[in-house]
């Protein structure tokens, strides 16, 4: 299945597939078990590629339905910039010879 089709369905629907598609995968392991071979081999491989393609789906809609509800914007602490660093330094070293003096 193509992804733009997996991702306008249903969490619901996504779910009865994804259990559809691994029952069909343990038929196919289970025909390769016994030894026969398979009607098309290449079907296991698209059917393993369609579960881990429905398995991401699903958890990037729990990731960002979670983000969406815990968006709190955090304040952003900015670096002191390079001048403010060696401005700093030039006090200390002024105080330092203030006290040796």
């Amino acid at each position: 299945m193509k992804i733009k089709d997996l991702r306008s369905m249903s969490k619901e629907d996504l779910n009865s597939k994804l259990i559809e598609l691994r029952k069909e995968l343990i038929k196919h392991n289970a025909q390769i078990a016994v030894g026969t071979t398979p009607k098309s081999p290449g079907q296991v491989r698209g059917v393993k590629k369609t579960i881990a393609k429905i398995m991401t789906i699903v958890g990037t809609q729990k990731f960002s339905s979670k983000s969406e509800k815990v968006k709190k914007e955090e304040p952003k602490v900015s670096k002191p910039s390079k001048e403010e660093k060696e401005g700093k330094k030039e006090t200390k070293k002024s105080s330092k010879k203030s006290e040796e003096e």
